[in-house]
């Protein structure tokens, strides 16, 4: 980068070797010498390098590569239970501890799904402007490949129906969870919460399964951790109203969260992954994850 005429590097890779990390000899050494510098005299070797962001000597390598996809599935349920919105924003994220200057590419089994890319600077773009095919010499350790958007998406691994009904000064609460879409790898971690509306004097909640708590700041946390497969969790209470109002005017917004371990929900596939220019054939990993992001259902 070049700012009023002066070469600035921001690479990080180049800066950790620049700058040294604080230690007690550094520190020792700068109170005998005076100086209190941590920056090097000499430029790394990497910052001549067309790949500066891979280390020129990197030590331990265990000749292995695992690329994960991690995705944040978001979505918007309207009052009558209609899927107004559902996308997926993922990311690839790979660690690599390969020896060398290795070459990988990775391709997609369906690579037209996905939108919005944004890649890490040692992804070549032409080859994924002409084939969608991932070509790169990767920095060595973990890091994140490339971004993407899925949209459009037509289901949601799971349901959540909320039912108040409020007359008398009292508001009805009914909230049952369910499987929708099997995704075929096991959901956990399943939390449905909300803000209680104002004006609410007390409220008794109870659950078949998990656990209910009302925070202080007034939001109920109700934790299923996983759908057991004899009953449906269902959620069921009352809650009073200050004293002169007879109706609730404001309804609550549900916000869920689940994990799915080994399930990319977008429907993104990795067709393979190629490395050359290493002594020997690497280990190669793969793995994926989904959770939820912004995941609303309105009441």
């Amino acid at each position: 980068m070049m700012d009023n005429g002066f070469p600035l590097t921001t690479e990080p890779n180049i800066l950790k070797e620049l700058v040294a990390q604080p230690n007690m000899v550094s520190k020792m050494l700068n109170v005998m010498t005076g100086k209190s510098s941590t920056i090097g005299s000499k430029l790394p070797d990497a910052t001549a390098s067309f790949v500066p962001w891979r280390t020129t000597i990197v030590k331990d390598a265990s000749n292995e590569v695992y690329v994960n996809i991690v995705e944040e599935l978001d979505a918007c349920v309207n009052r009558e239970g209609v899927l107004v919105k559902c996308e997926a924003c993922g990311e690839i994220e790979v660690n690599s501890s390969l020896p060398g200057l290795p070459e990988l590419t990775l391709s997609f089994a369906n690579p037209t799904i996905i939108n919005d890319v944004r890649f890490h600077p040692c992804v070549r773009f032409r080859p994924w402007e002409s084939n969608q095919i991932l070509s790169f010499v990767p920095p060595d350790g973990q890091f994140k490949l490339m971004s993407y958007r899925v949209k459009k998406l037509k289901t949601t691994p799971i349901y959540v129906k909320p039912q108040l009904s409020s007359d008398s000064g009292n508001c009805r609460v009914h909230v049952m969870v369910g499987i929708r879409n099997d995704p075929g790898k096991p959901i956990d971690s399943i939390i449905v919460q909300f803000q209680l509306p104002p004006l609410i004097a007390s409220a008794d909640l109870t659950a078949n399964h998990g656990t209910v708590d009302i925070l202080a700041d007034q939001t109920c946390v109700w934790t299923i951790g996983h759908i057991p497969k004899d009953k449906a969790p269902s959620l069921s209470g009352n809650l009073r109203l200050e004293e002169g109002l007879a109706h609730l005017h404001a309804f609550p917004i549900f916000q869920v969260k689940f994990r799915i371990m080994g399930a990319a929900l977008s429907g993104l596939q990795i067709d393979k992954l190629d490395v050359k220019n290493t002594p020997s054939a690497p280990y190669k990993g793969f793995r994926a994850q989904t959770q939820a992001g912004r995941y609303e259902v309105r009441s």
